[in-house]
């Protein structure tokens, strides 16, 4: 019993020594198992968030993917149109575009983009004359393009500024801008837009250079410019340099290229009226009278057809032509083209001012409205408030002693004019009268237009043959000389002489000559 009892205990020990180490062996594994499960739970864990975290890298790559091409499609077609209107002098127009993209640009939050539209406004007002009213939206738009990480747009400013000292005539402050602009653009992105404005920053450097009497840097510089671009305006622009330089053979060149690129490729009608009067401007100075007149009556045409409200070449058109048609003795139309070149500038000058103010007064309005703006941009409002009024004087008082200056030397040149074609006129009158001929009153009365009617008034029935014979006394031909034209005798003359003193009552003590020359004139 005691064996058993003992046998009984001992395996009841070693079935509980053996559960032990079966329970022990578990329990190890389960421990694995839990710690692998923790270790796969923390993989999974960060393969999730690895996930999560690159979907939200793509979505944020692409949702800075699809601003940058909401921005570069802003830049694209601001610049596009602002250019546009620039070229036309669609100054108005300008402004309300900008306005326009200044509010879509605060919507985008696009920093970059309310630069680029303050930069546009600066540079129109350049072009006008308001050179405080530019420099103030040139410090605006500095602002908001120094830190830009795209260097076109730093170019582009650097370029609109240079411009600006152009116009004050600050060549050296043009020259480093100018160089700004270039180091910018060689940084710049390679783009359409890029592209063209390097063109257009090599042939504003041309203009410089040639300013400051630097001929070959400047011959350089736009011919640089050409090879990049090689349009129309280009060519034109070379052109225009040798004309400058008094060179017409070699602007000849450039003149055929600039008139193929225009016949062959689509050019806008602001470009082509340049291209036309350059042509004018480049025959004139050859003394091709013909050519000239055909290239410049070209450019008043397309000017008449597409109706621009400022042209900037139309009134150069005028002078070229005035300038033609002396040269080929026609007075009468030298004169009347001198007075449509003194009517278009007087026109420009009041309108582009009166334009400029009624424009700003809009965008000052227009930011006034715009709530987001009016604790932002409350400098800018006091500051544009008090230059559109201390601007306005001081270009007023330009534009009248501009004015006056152009009046006194147009007066002068209007003055010549009128005696050519006086003269003229006058010779003409005078050899129908020597022959006799019978178109003779008929150009007197071109002459004096009121002659005839007066005398009519004095006496109604005086026949042509004494209108004709009045006229001669007009242009103080003697009794013999009217005897010699008309073919009758001297003594006849004098008898007529005497019946016309009678049927105008003109008393015996007044000199007829005197008489005559007081009707009419």
């Amino acid at each position: 019993m005691v064996v058993f009892s003992i046998i009984a205990l001992w395996y009841d020990q070693v079935g509980i020594c053996t559960y032990a180490i079966v329970d022990k062996k578990r329990l190890e594994l389960e421990v694995l198992l839990f710690k692998n499960n923790r270790i796969y739970s923390k993989l999974i864990g960060k393969a999730v968030i690895c996930m999560l975290f690159t979907g939200l890298l793509f979505l944020i790559s692409c949702r800075k993917t699809n601003q940058d091409k909401e921005k570069k499609a802003f830049d694209i077609s601001l610049l596009t149109q602002n250019e546009e209107l620039q070229l036309s002098g669609e100054y108005e127009s300008l402004i309300r575009l900008n306005i326009e993209y200044l509010k879509k640009a605060a919507k985008m939050k696009y920093k970059e983009g309310k630069g680029l539209c303050y930069l546009n406004i600066a540079g129109v007002n350049v072009s006008s004359g308001n050179y405080e009213k530019a420099s103030f939206f040139f410090n605006k738009a500095g602002r908001d393009l120094e830190h830009s990480d795209d260097a076109y747009h730093q170019a582009r400013f650097f370029n609109d500024y240079s411009l600006y000292f152009l116009h004050l005539k600050l060549y050296d402050k043009a020259i480093r801008n100018n160089d700004k602009a270039l180091y910018y653009l060689k940084r710049a992105k390679k783009s359409e837009l890029r592209d063209k404005l390097i063109a257009r920053v090599y042939i504003n450097r041309g203009i410089y250079f040639a300013w400051k009497g630097w001929s070959g840097t400047s011959i350089k510089s736009f011919l640089k410019g050409n090879n990049l671009e090689n349009s129309a305006y280009s060519n034109c622009m070379v052109a225009q340099y040798y004309l400058f330089n008094k060179q017409p053979d070699a602007a000849g060149t450039y003149i055929s290229l600039a008139k193929e690129k225009m016949l062959k490729e689509k050019t806008s009608d602001v470009e082509s009226l340049w291209v036309y009067y350059t042509m004018g401007y480049y025959y004139n100075e050859i003394d091709d009278n013909e050519a000239a007149e055909k290239a410049l009556k070209k450019a008043l045409e397309i000017n008449i057809k597409t109706r621009r409200t400022y042209s900037s070449h139309i009134e150069g058109v005028y002078k070229s032509l005035a300038e033609l048609y002396k040269k080929k003795n026609d007075g009468g139309k030298a004169y009347f083209y001198l007075k449509k070149y003194m009517e278009e500038e007087g026109r420009l000058d009041a309108e582009r001012f009166a334009t400029m103010n009624k424009a700003t007064d809009g965008l000052i309005s227009e930011m006034k409205k715009e709530s987001d703006w009016r604790k932002n941009d409350l400098p800018l409002l006091i500051a544009l408030s008090i230059t559109f009024v201390t601007v306005s004087g001081i270009y007023i008082h330009k534009i009248i002693k501009h004015l006056r200056l152009k009046k006194k030397v147009l007066k002068e040149e209007t003055d010549e004019l009128k005696d050519h074609v006086y003269q003229k006129m006058l010779q003409e009158v005078i050899e129908l009268a020597q022959k006799n001929d019978s178109a003779f009153l008929l150009k007197f009365k071109e002459l004096y237009p009121d002659f005839v009617n007066t005398l009519l008034k004095i006496n109604p029935e005086l026949e042509n043959s004494e209108l004709t014979f009045c006229a001669m006394l007009k242009l103080r031909f003697s009794s013999k000389e009217i005897a010699e034209y008309t073919f009758v005798q001297h003594k006849s003359a004098q008898q007529k002489k005497y019946r016309i003193r009678k049927r105008l009552n003109i008393p015996a003590d007044e000199d007829i000559y005197e008489f005559f020359e007081r009707i009419g004139s």
